[in-house]
C-alpha cells in the first residue's frame, strides 16, 4: 500500500508519513466542528426545555398537558443529538487510532495497512452516521417550528 521505513532517517520518508496523516487530522478538525455544532444545539434544547418545565408549574391543565407533549418531543431531538454526538466521538477515537498506526506501524505490512484502512473506514462510517443522526434531529425542528406556526394560524381563525 505504502513503501516507506521508519528504519531509514531520510526527511523525504519521515515528510510522507505526515502527509499522510494531515488527511485523518482534518477530518478530525472537521469532527471537532460538529461536536460544537451538536453540543450548541444540545444547550439550546436544554434552555427550552427549562423554560416550559417552569411555565408548566403555572399553566392550566390543558396548557400543562401541550407543555409536556413539547417536552416530549425536545426529548427525542435530545436523544438524536445523543446519537450524533457519541458517533461522531466513535469516529474521532477511530481517527486517533489511525493516525497512531500511521506512525507506529509504518505500514510496512499488510496487517498494519488493513488496521489502518479499517480504523479510517468505520470512522468515516460513523461520521457519516452522525451526520444522518444530526440530519433527522434538523428535520425534527423544523417540522416542530411549522407544526408551532401551523396551531398559531388556527387560532388567529378560529373565532372566540
Amino acid at each position: 500500500m505504502f513503501e516507506f521505513s521508519l528504519n531509514s532517517t531520510e526527511p523525504d520518508s519521515i515528510a510522507h508519513i505526515i502527509q499522510v496523516a494531515l488527511a485523518p487530522a482534518f477530518l478530525l478538525s472537521a469532527l471537532a466542528t460538529l461536536l460544537n455544532v451538536f453540543s450548541t444545539r444540545l444547550g439550546r434544547i436544554s434552555d427550552k426545555v427549562n423554560a416550559l418545565s417552569a411555565e408548566i408549574d403555572r399553566a392550566s391543565a390543558a396548557e400543562a398537558t401541550r407543555l409536556i407533549r413539547r417536552c416530549s418531543y425536545l426529548r427525542r431531538r435530545s436523544l438524536l443529538l445523543d446519537v450524533a454526538v457519541v458517533l461522531a466521538s466513535l469516529g474521532g477515537c477511530l481517527i486517533g487510532f489511525a493516525v497512531l498506526t500511521l506512525f507506529v506501524g509504518a505500514l510496512r505490512d499488510v496487517a498494519t495497512a488493513s488496521i489502518l484502512f479499517a480504523l479510517f473506514g468505520v470512522a468515516l462510517i460513523c461520521t457519516v452516521a452522525a451526520i444522518g443522526a444530526f440530519m433527522a434531529e434538523i428535520l425534527m425542528a423544523g417540522r416542530g417550528l411549522r407544526d408551532k406556526v401551523d396551531r398559531q394560524q388556527d387560532e388567529a381563525f378560529t373565532p372566540r
